[in-house]
């Protein structure tokens, strides 16, 4: 038997390939070749069950539930566990040859090879074994849950004899003595279901066919699953039935003459009575198998490829210059098709149906990250996602009264609807639930346009679980009177039960303004269907009003997180990661670290509330407190990391998304796939690397290909068009392949796109704006400001020369006063520091108050005619609040769009904050704008702000053109330069 790989799937575009036979990759490969569709999950065990590390079979929504145990409890704590059951395995057909059985771990591996083929909906496995007596046998089967037929699942198993005549025997059963897997000392990877969880209830065998009925321990759901059979054979045999108390098999007894080949057909069904009355459960069962029998294998091998090519039409997405990031898409797209419940009755589980991990419970992960991709590319299956919630309404306004609140609270961790987090602060404490799953209904409705669900369902849901936060929260006096939402946890576990949590404000203030403005819009259109709404759930207008007051006075900010000590990561060892299994949560709490990134988060999902000076200052600081210990990070470090401007940074987080299955990054997928994260791959390509934003269901694109990237084509359905969008490596074409036509962004451009008529637009950087810096750069104002520092600190007997006016340089007016006052070892108030500032600033008024054209600096102003004459838009971006002035003194104001008002700019130079604002003023994308400063600062904020940077000076490092001075500069030189390195 062969080593692992260091590879362990070759590159295969379309297929998951495992070439050869590895025994500890079989914990592994159950979880990556599970097949199912939504309801069913078969994961991928041996047919003959040896070595299996756990024989699964799921079906989505089906659970038991126990009391949870607390040494301690509290009104409103979680009742009761519910754990998705692992079900009657239908997929064992064990095998003899003459008397030997057909073993792995026995016998002689000649050749094997197994394929999860993506694009079929198939699993296959084709072996060559010689047994221990010398026999050489080819075993082939082909495993299939079919799409179409929801309670549907079939295999095929064929043997052939190469090298004489075999005698055989294949046994092929329903076993109901199956078990969940237990928890041990990891929570997250298991159950605490102990024994026989399904109880028989009725068996049944006649022929080929076999049925057994259970019933589970708690929840007393009834579950029929039954098998059918056909032997496709040329040679003799004969059948019969073995029956167990709780197991039946059928057994075939073939004499396979040389070459000859016999192949056994099994189809399985499973009906359950949270579907259907529990008397007609084992007639539909046999009903499904029946009807499957007569259409025979090859109908449904058929119909799966029909499923899956209107599937992948939609939701494909190529990408050229990386095969393994192409094979890890299908892969991931794929798994989330057969994880999605298309029922309105279930969701996603955080493991799919390929495993037991997290106990098979729905989370936000289906709202946030696994969404956003049916809803542009399978919008009926979204719909059906998003009508799970609102199924489960009733249980949620339950959920809120057990937590003395009015309205509406969703479940953290849940399967039937009801809370099943026994652990309240890092579960319960996440009411960014309710918000969570607004913002993903709302997303469906914009972009779907789907008015209908929403006068219908969804304007109970959105109602309810506004009612919440307004009852929820408080208005504080102490917070200056604003409205607060205290004792919250975040999406970040490692940071629990603060106060104003950022994200949770943020996606709250997002929630009440959609009720207040959905509210508007029914008694305006649909006057009827909001006197429905607000008589079903007695809706006053005072709440609305309540709603909007709220939203206007949430209080945006965690007051206690900067309060704790940076976790110090580089005294963790390796082997301590996760955190969760390796300290006390008081130890984490204690701390800035983070699980999950936030706040980072919320850049991305309230994008439209943040600055980009904003986003990048709050990723550079919380991305390195972010631990990586949870699948749901890295994707979306990648799209704000791509947003910013880190385009290899973006690349490396989206590769741990993309891999992390396939790769088993973690060393946990024996437990299941994560399903968030391979949605999160989705929105790394769509939001991160083609810079889609839909606010308001305004679509926008800002493309941005890694390296090693050469194309990358998906498509979108909006609103009843389906658009292509195609990205190379310097251009990207916009193509409306159906629909009525449709209005959409490219940077800061608006394209219409009409059906036949592709839109191409160049991604090559080109000059359309060009950013100065005014002092040392427009003039020299440098000796006004010393002038004007000195005098200030003569009076205030603080030493300051030449060279300690030079650290000064770009630095705003007060974080100057303060470098003169440490210096001086002086400490003032702020309303001293005020008066000092101001002191100094009447000084340098006098001072410029003398200041001419002549003063203008050498070639300067030929440059400024260059530029206008060529179209250039020009802005000033100067830390001086007296730029105005000396701008109108040297009699150039006609040649500036802009001047950057400093009073609007939260932060000074080496942040890029100013030069970001100048070019979203001027609307230019930012890689197509040119700064010029004077200063080290200056040159650091304009290469921050991901623009071509002119330093006038030769020592000024990070300068893409150093100009020894301004003489040097012209329209013709500064493109030329520009054009080389863009």
């Amino acid at each position: 038997m062969a080593d692992r790989p260091s590879s362990a799937y070759p590159p295969d575009e379309w297929r998951i390939i495992e070439a050869e036979f590895h025994k500890d990759m079989l914990p592994r490969n159950e979880s990556i070749f599970t097949v199912g569709n939504g309801y069913i999950g078969l994961r991928g065990n041996l047919e003959e069950r040896t070595g299996s590390y756990q024989d699964g079979t799921y079906l989505n929504g089906f659970y038991d539930s126990n009391p949870i145990v607390y040494a301690e409890i509290a009104p409103g704590y979680a009742r009761n566990s519910q754990t998705m059951l692992n079900v009657t395995d239908g997929k064992e057909i064990k095998l003899w040859v003459d008397n030997e059985p057909f073993d792995l771990w026995a016998g002689t591996i000649l050749d094997y090879r197994r394929v999860l083929d993506m694009r079929k909906g198939v699993l296959t496995r084709e072996v060559v074994w010689q047994s221990p007596a010398g026999r050489k046998m080819a075993v082939r089967s082909t495993r299939l849950v079919s799409f179409s037929h929801r309670h549907l699942a079939l295999i095929s198993y064929s043997v052939e004899s190469l090298d004489g005549e075999a005698s055989l025997v294949l046994k092929s059963s329903l076993d109901g003595n199956v078990r969940n897997q237990p928890s041990g000392k990891d929570p997250r990877v298991g159950s605490a279901l102990k024994g026989q969880i399904l109880k028989p209830q009725d068996r049944h065998a006649e022929g080929s066919f076999a049925a057994l009925k259970h019933v589970t321990r708690n929840t007393h759901f009834i579950l029929s699953s039954a098998a059918e059979h056909c032997l496709d054979a040329h040679c003799p045999f004969t059948m019969d039935t073995e029956q167990e108390p709780n197991r039946i098999s059928v057994v075939y007894r073939v004499q396979l003459k040389e070459k000859e080949e016999v192949r056994l057909f099994k189809y399985i069904a499973y009906y359950t009575s949270r579907d259907h009355d529990p008397d007609e459960l084992m007639p539909l069962a046999r009903q499904e198998v029946s009807a499957a029998k007569e259409k025979g294998f090859e109908y449904f091998l058929s119909d799966q490829r029909r499923f899956l090519r209107s599937f992948w039409k939609k939701s494909d997405i190529r990408i050229e210059g990386d095969p393994a990031v192409q094979q890890s898409l299908h892969f991931n797209l794929f798994h989330l098709l057969q994880s999605a419940g298309r029922d309105g009755r279930t969701g996603v589980a955080a493991k799919g149906l390929t495993g037991e991990g997290y106990e098979g419970h729905y989370f936000w992960d289906t709202e946030i990250y696994v969404l956003p991709f049916f809803i542009y590319t399978n919008p009926e299956i979204a719909r059906k996602l998003v009508e799970f919630r609102g199924s489960i309404l009733d249980k949620a306004r339950q959920r809120a009264s057990e937590v003395s609140q009015k309205g509406a609270l969703f479940p953290w961790r849940t399967i039937n609807g009801e809370e099943c987090s026994a652990y309240y602060p890092a579960g319960t404490a996440q009411y960014h639930i309710n918000a969570d799953i607004v913002y993903a209904m709302r997303k469906y409705i914009e972009v779907s346009g789907d008015l209908d669900f929403l006068r219908q369902a969804g304007a109970g849901t959105l109602f309810e679980t506004a009612r919440f936060w307004v009852d929820f929260g408080d208005y504080i006096p102490k917070k200056e009177g604003r409205f607060c939402l205290n004792c919250v946890t975040g999406p970040d576990e490692y940071t629990a039960v603060v106060n104003n949590n950022t994200y949770t404000n943020l996606m709250a203030m997002d929630h009440l303004e959609y009720a207040v403005k959905t509210a508007g819009m029914l008694k305006q259109k649909y006057p009827n269907d909001f006197a429905e709404v607000s008589e079903r759930i007695s809706l006053k207008e005072e709440e609305i009003l309540a709603w909007e007051k709220a939203a206007s006075g949430i209080y945006p900010q965690d007051d206690s997180f900067f309060d704790k000590a940076v976790w110090s990561f580089e005294k963790t060892p390796e082997r301590c990661y996760p955190l969760l299994l390796h300290y006390h949560p008081l130890v984490i709490y204690r701390h800035q670290v983070l699980k999950q990134p936030d706040l980072v988060l919320a850049l991305f999902l309230q994008g439209n509330r943040f600055t980009a000076a904003e986003k990048k200052r709050n990723f550079d600081y919380y991305d390195p407190l972010t631990t990586g210990d949870s699948s749901l990070s890295p994707c979306v470090q990648s799209v704000v990391a791509a947003e910013i401007g880190y385009t290899e940074l973006a690349y490396r987080y989206f590769m741990q998304t993309a891999r992390i299955d396939l790769e088993d990054s973690n060393n946990n997928v024996r437990y299941g796939v994560h399903t968030a994260a391979m949605g999160g791959a989705w929105i790394s390509l769509v939001y991160g690397f083609a810079g889609m934003r839909d606010f308001g269901g305004c679509l926008s694109f800002r493309p941005r290909l890694p390296a090693s990237w050469t194309r990358l084509c998906f498509k979108l359905i909006v609103q009843g068009n389906t658009i292509n969008i195609d990205i190379r490596k310097d251009s990207v074409i916009y193509t409306l392949i159906s629909g009525p036509g449709i209005s959409i962004t490219h940077e800061k451009s608006t394209i219409h796109l009409s059906p036949g008529t592709p839109v191409t637009v160049s991604l090559k950087s080109r000059i359309e704006a060009v950013i100065f810096d005014l002092d040392g750069v427009i003039t020299d104002t440098a000796e006004c400001h010393y002038k004007s520092w000195k005098r200030l600190a003569d009076e205030l007997d603080i030493p300051f020369t030449r060279g300690d006016n030079e650290s000064l340089k770009g630095v705003s007016r007060m974080e100057s006063l303060d470098i003169i006052l440490n210096k001086g070892g002086r400490s003032c108030s702020q309303e001293e520091k005020e008066a000092l500032a101001e002191r100094k600033n009447e000084y340098y008024r006098r001072l410029i108050a003398g200041i001419t054209p002549e003063d203008l600096l050498p070639g300067i102003k030929s440059l400024l005619e260059e530029l206008k004459g060529a179209g250039i838009k020009l802005a000033l971006a100067s830390v001086s609040r007296n730029a105005q002035t000396v701008i109108d003194n040297l009699q150039v104001g006609e040649y500036f769009d802009l001047i950057v008002d400093p009073a609007a700019i939260r932060m000074g130079k080496p942040d890029p904050e100013i030069f970001l604002q100048a070019a979203d003023r001027l609307n230019i994308p930012y890689r197509n704008c040119v700064g010029v400063e004077d200063a080290q600062a200056g040159v650091a904020a304009i290469k921050a702000a991901g623009m071509f940077a002119v330093g006038i000076g030769s020592s000024l490092n990070g300068a893409d053109w150093k100009a020894a001075d301004t003489s040097q500069l012209s329209w013709s030189e500064l493109n030329r330069r520009f054009l080389l390195i863009g």
